[in-house]
Parts: C-alpha cells; structure tokens; sequence
C-alpha cells in the first residue's frame, strides 16, 4: 500500500510498503515487510514512464535517500524514468536485522543461520517481482544494478526474466560459478595492488601507518565504543581504496592520527574515524551475508577470507609496510567487533552451512535475450575484472563497456556512466517491450 505522497526538491516521491513471506517457498509461513520508494519528476507525476529499479549493492544496503536531486544516475534516470527504490529485506525500512533481531535465537546458530539464508538474492528477486506485479500492475521494468546489485540482477536474469525489458550493471558481473575461495584469490591481489597505490601517492604515509600500527599492537587502544582496537582491526580502513576518494580518505585519517607531535597518544578524531569505519551498526548484513552471496549448491564457504588470507603472507599485521585488507570479513570480528557480538552463533553456522540456494542459471543465462549493458572497471578491488567478463561473455545479449576511467563507485562520481549503458541498450533497439 502507499504510505505516503510528497514533493522534496525536483522530486515527487510516493512510499510503498508490502508484506511478503519471510521464506518464499513456505509462503503461509512468517512474514516480513519491504518497502519501496517511487520517485519522479514532479512535472511528470502522472505521465506513463518507463519504470527503473534500482538494485543497491551491498550485500546489506539500503537503497540511497534522495536529496539535492542526487545522486548523478538518479538525476539522469529522472529525466526518462520513474524511478523503484527498493528497500531490500533486512535493511532500512524494510523489516530490518539488527542486534535486537538476532535476540530471539540465544546462541542457537542453527536457527539463526536458517533465518538469515532467506535474505539472498533469490529471496530479494522474489520480493522486487511481487512489488513489480502488484504496485505496478506487472508491467515490465528496467533495473540498474549497482555492485551487488549485479549479482542480483544475474539472479533475477536466471530466475525471473519476463519481468525484465532492460539490465544496466555497473561494477557487478558475478562470477557465475566462482566459489568464494576463487573470489579472495583474485581480489587479495587487487588489494595489495591498491595499498601499493596508495603508498605511492602518499609516500610518507609508509612509516606513519606503521608507526601508528606499532602503537597500537603495543598498547591497550580502545575506541568510544569500549572495542579494543588491534591491527587488523586497523588494516580493514583499506575496504575504501577501491572508492574514488578513498585513498584520501585514508591518508587524511592516518594525517591526524596522533594527538601531538610526541606521538604517545591516538587522537580522538582518529579513534572516533576508525569505530565509525569499522563498527557495522547500520548494515550488519554485509559483514553476515559477504560471504554466502558467493555459495550455490553443496559446500560451506567456511570464512574463505580467512582461510586465503593465510596464502598471501605480507597481509600479516607484522609486515611493513602494512598491507591494508579489503571487502573482507573474517571470523575475528564476529568477537571483537561490539555491533557484531549478537550475529556471531549465526554467522558461524552460516559459514558452516552445506546446503544453498542456487543463484544462477548458467543455461538460461547464456540463452538470455533481455538487453544488458555492463561497465565493468579495469581496476575494481572488489569484482574482479576477469570474473566479471567470463560472466558478459557466457550470459547472452550482454555488452560489456571495460573502462579504467572509474573505481568502483563510478556510477555514484558521475552521470555519464549511466548515461552510457542507457545509450548502449537503445543503440541495439532499446528495451524489450
């Protein structure tokens, strides 16, 4: 049902709400709610527009909170589209995990790991095409899959493509068959190529990151929350270097580290930076879920971070230069972690889990005829390239634009990147009908 209707700045937003089964096979069983937000130009709030569905990477994000007419693709898909901003289950308004959520398990990881497995990609596929087929009067709609949100649109290609006239993936082309262990092993590389970047451009930053590094393996460092703060604690900032800004992010947080020049104390700004880097509090799915949206069919994921991490040894927190880690979650923070702590029994046993859902379909994948248009980035730290056009050149009717022009956050740094795909799709006779 529609909640509520109103005009901010250059939009005119409409907000949905629907109640769907929290597993879609048992669709008598329990239930959760999803939200969605339509947005508009306000001159076109009751024209016939193509629809767009944005499907947010993550996995664990909420879709962005419109505001100043950004963020740049929304601002160009504005001109042609209406526009779906879906809420997946688990996050924001949608009937969203939090600590309290996970209260009603105790310490049986069982039944915690059951309820968290309903939030893959199928489950949220499912919801998109009940919002689809019951808000929109089923009529068929393009989507912009962001990150992950790739991954979900390769799940709704492989499970739900009659509802689709159109896929625009930025940053997002899942290794179809690729295991997690397969995914660390290209991605710790890309990682160390990104800190050797970094050190690079920041030369001075060597000694200060390990002295910082230093300071904090030999004392008692606690950040506002009460967390003890270790080095791979520390290492994990570098999950922003595969960001357009993410290179000064860092090196501006490692710039006021300590609070005078005699280098005895951590500064508070510092402390505060790294808790609010590293805590999870507004989206503990994507440290629950990382793993498992890589696992299909038979076999446990099994903190595959971890385990690879130990096949590149100049990631230990020893080594200098310090090696910063990525998109990576490792069983440790599940412990030291306090917004974690009440996820633990679930994520263990998550990552004990034999038995997934399939994600894709590599047979109806390769014969897919929705037009999909693909910028895959040349140096993304988080997907990797060669994955990604395995991927484009097993699925059927994909395009794929290559570029390093951009980091993975590409789509969200300019308009020009959606403005592409849309020109890619309609140069080869736009969107199904």
């Amino acid at each position: 049902m529609a909640l509520s209707e109103y005009v901010i700045p250059g939009m005119f937003i409409r907000d949905h709400i629907v109640t769907v089964p929290l597993d879609w096979s048992k669709p008598d069983g329990e239930t959760i709610e999803v939200f969605a937000r339509e947005v508009c130009d306000p001159t076109k709030r009751n024209a016939t527009l193509p629809l767009l569905a944005f499907l947010q990477g993550g996995p664990g994000g909420k879709s962005p909170r419109p505001a100043n007419g950004g963020p740049p693709w929304l601002a160009e898909a504005l001109k042609s589209h209406r526009v779906i901003l879906v809420d997946q289950r688990g996050t924001g308004r949608s009937s969203r995990i939090e600590s309290a959520t996970m209260a009603r398990f105790g310490d049986d990881g069982a039944k915690a790991a059951d309820y968290l497995a309903c939030f893959r990609a199928d489950s949220i596929v499912a919801d998109c095409e009940h919002i689809r087929k019951t808000l929109f009067g089923g009529k068929k709609w393009e989507t912009l899959g962001q990150s992950y949100g790739g991954f979900l649109t390769l799940t709704y290609l492989s499970k739900a493509p009659e509802g689709l006239s159109a896929c625009y993936v930025t940053g997002g082309l899942a290794g179809i068959d690729a295991t997690a262990d397969d995914v660390y092993r290209c991605t710790y590389p890309r990682v160390a190529a990104k800190t050797a970047r970094y050190y690079e451009r920041y030369a001075a930053d060597r000694a200060k990151v390990g002295k910082i590094a230093d300071f904090i393996a030999n004392n008692d460092v606690r950040l506002p929350d009460g967390d003890r703060l270790t080095v791979r604690r520390f290492q994990t900032v570098g999950i922003d270097f595969g960001m357009a800004p993410g290179f000064e992010n860092i090196h501006w947080l490692v710039d006021e580290a300590f609070s005078s020049s005699a280098e005895d104390r951590l500064s508070d700004h510092f402390l505060a930076s790294v808790m609010n880097l590293t805590s999870y509090d507004g989206n503990p799915l994507f440290a629950v879920l990382q793993e498992s949206i890589y696992a299909q069919g038979q076999g446990a994921t099994n903190w595959a971070a971890e385990r690879i991490r130990a096949e590149f040894a100049d990631f230990e927190g020893t080594k200098r230069p310090l090696q910063f880690t990525g998109e990576m979650m490792f069983s440790w923070m599940f412990d030291e972690i306090r917004s974690l702590k009440p996820f633990r029994a679930g994520a263990r046993a998550l990552a004990e889990r034999q038995n997934h859902s399939q994600l894709y379909d590599t047979t109806r994948l390769a014969s897919n005829e929705v037009p999909v248009a693909a910028a895959v980035y040349f140096d993304d730290m988080y997907v990797d390239a060669g994955l990604s056009l395995d991927t484009a050149k097993r699925t059927g009717n994909v395009e794929a634009w290559v570029t390093n022009e951009y980091e993975h956050d590409g789509v969200r740094q300019s308009s020009r990147v959606f403005r592409r795909l849309l020109d890619m799709v309609r140069d080869k006779g736009g969107p199904l009908s």
